[in-house]
């Protein structure tokens, strides 16, 4: 009986003992009136802005007395970096993934950030990384693409005596049978506007065909999840039927079709090719994101001025496409380590706000990482001033109006989307029919799919 009561009291000892070191640790501790870390660590994901890290590092110790450790992985080596600190006593309280293939992978370490104040401030809360309606990863800056356009160009098409067309401004054009209708008459007007055509030319050399074999792609792979309801974070995203096809080949065709150039002569064509046939005034509208800015006003000669830069989003066909906006995302969403201490786990949630709310911070976020930030702490005066993020801040804030997500983190594999570029030049060309076009994309998103196993 002495042996027995021995052997239960050692025990309860020892299960109190562990108890004790987890509460030390904060590991049990979730309450929100926890005592905050005075330091903390970040993993940062862009070498570019390492520097600039440091420096908030610095105003935010001077500004709360808390420290934060900024550490940079090299470029392409941010997994392979994660992981390996995850599994020391370096491990970071604050640290990113892609998107919801990325929670997969780390989804142990992602603490729950619902109730937390960054998220709450989230204009658009649908860009989270959410599962079962909790957010795990928040976005802290976020880009936007669609069909760039030059107002003063389409105004003097709308101006035209003989334009076969109803519509008088770009606000009455919500859908792929308007833009369709436009551009195939400005095309047959040309002359008249003094362009060589109403789209860019459509860059589909090898390395260059990125804004359609992923971005344009983007738009059929969102729809076809969107209408299955697929779970993004599970097998299910690793079977395409590419249903929406017929809808990327629409647009995809009035885009070849009313260019510049000829389709033929596409594989030769680059980006910085069709952004400066945009810059010189050469075509009226070409798709590309927010980044374009600075490619369209450091053309040697650019005639486009900021004010006549717009944005539209990019209709192809589908059914309620009226309340259809960019296309704008990020692969960059902040996680906050869940194996983290609560205070430390509190210390990293009140430094990320600070970084989004606080005049320094925002200063930061603006005007040194250059960030479109999506949270409703910024006023209108600590925004970009750029045009198309300008642009696109707008389209985030359109009431009505649905963002599409970037659903391209969740394409399967970079020689998916060579393959699906090569075979688009194949059509453009006339070697390869949409079909066959139709058959490989199928095909190659299953096999790349399970090469990833």
């Amino acid at each position: 009986m002495m042996k027995n009561l021995k052997k239960i009291i050692a025990l309860t000892l020892a299960s109190l003992f562990v108890i004790g070191i987890f509460t030390a640790c904060g590991k049990t501790d979730t309450g929100d009136d926890v005592e905050s870390a005075k330091q903390i660590r970040y993993l940062n994901f862009k070498p570019e802005v390492a520097d600039i890290y440091q420096e908030i590092a610095a105003k935010y110790e001077e500004e709360t007395g808390v420290k934060v450790i900024v550490e940079t992985a090299a470029n392409n080596t941010y997994e392979q970096t994660l992981m390996s600190k995850m599994a020391t006593d370096e491990a970071p309280t604050i640290f990113q993934i892609n998107g919801p293939k990325g929670y997969l992978n780390w989804k142990d370490y992602c603490a729950d950030l619902t109730d937390s104040e960054i998220y709450n401030h989230l204009t658009d809360k649908s860009l989270a990384v959410t599962v079962d309606g909790k957010a795990y990863g928040v976005p802290y800056v976020v880009e936007g693409y669609g069909i760039i356009y030059n107002k003063a160009i389409m105004d003097k098409y709308f101006a035209l005596d003989n334009k076969a067309t109803k519509y008088t401004s770009m606000d009455e054009i919500n859908n792929f049978a308007a833009l369709k209708e436009v551009v195939e008459d400005m095309q047959k007007n040309k002359d008249a506007l003094g362009i060589d055509g109403v789209f860019a030319s459509t860059s589909l050399k090898s390395g260059e065909d990125w804004r359609w074999q992923t971005h344009l792609a983007n738009l059929p792979v969102y729809q076809e999840f969107k209408a299955n309801n697929v779970d993004l974070t599970s097998d299910e995203t690793k079977t395409l039927k590419f249903d929406y096809a017929d809808n990327f080949k629409n647009i995809f065709d009035l885009y070849i079709n009313n260019s510049t150039v000829d389709s033929s002569k596409l594989g030769t064509k680059t980006v910085n090719d069709s952004m400066a046939e945009f810059a010189l005034e050469k075509c009226a509208m070409v798709q590309n994101g927010n980044w374009a800015w600075g490619q369209i006003s450091e053309v040697k000669g650019n005639k486009v001025k900021a004010e006549n830069v717009k944005y539209l989003p990019i209709y192809t066909g589908v059914d309620g496409e009226e309340s259809q906006g960019l296309c704008i995302g990020t692969e960059n969403f902040f996680c906050v380590n869940s194996q983290a201490s609560a205070g430390e786990q509190k210390a990293a949630k009140d430094f990320i706000y600070w970084l989004y709310s606080s005049k320094t911070g925002k200063d930061y976020v603006t005007n040194k990482l250059g960030f479109i930030a999506p949270f409703d702490t910024f006023e209108d005066n600590e925004k970009p001033t750029d045009p198309l993020a300008k642009e696109v801040l707008l389209w985030m804030n359109k009431d009505g109006i649905n963002t599409v997500p970037w659903n391209f983190t969740l394409f399967p594999s970079q020689t998916f989307k060579d393959d699906f570029g090569a075979a688009l030049l194949q059509y453009a060309q006339g070697t390869k029919t949409f079909d066959e076009v139709k058959e490989l994309v199928v095909n190659e998103w299953a096999s790349e799919s399970a090469a990833i196993e």
